[in-house]
């Protein structure tokens, strides 16, 4: 938590917190609606400071958090989660969607991708006869 200014700009904070991998991939969520600031769309630049309620959707994942801490560097992973704390409910809602995703995955454990080329020796073997 290096930032004294008590504000930083949002892009630079969800990089920082860890949820984007790159500035830019923040900037793109912030733009495209996927940050709410107290429920309101926000630009990349606008200030976060410390109290702020974010809700963060990244795919079909939600998280609902409270800025809690401020950096302008990113750092270990651990360190990155001192930078907010998410409200149960949401931490519930996104197992709970894990689960639920996880669930309806097809499941079919004898397709594993492409057959390598001693499988396919093999299966061909089988259909022209030979054993």
């Amino acid at each position: 938590m290096t930032e004294d200014s008590g504000k930083i700009r949002i892009d630079k904070w969800l990089w920082a917190a860890r949820f984007f991998k790159t500035r830019s991939l923040a900037t793109t969520a912030v733009e495209g609606g996927k940050i709410l600031v107290g429920g309101e769309r926000v630009k990349p630049s606008r200030p976060v400071k410390v109290g702020d309620e974010l809700s963060i959707r990244i795919g079909p994942y939600a998280w609902s958090i409270t800025v809690e801490g401020l950096s302008d560097r990113r750092g270990p992973a651990p360190e990155a989660q001192k930078l907010y704390r998410e409200a149960e409910a949401s931490r519930e809602a996104r197992a709970l969607l894990v689960e639920q995703i996880r669930a309806s995955r097809p499941t079919n454990p004898l397709h594993k991708g492409r057959p390598t080329k001693k499988v396919r020796r093999e299966m061909d073997r089988i259909q022209d006869g030979e054993d």
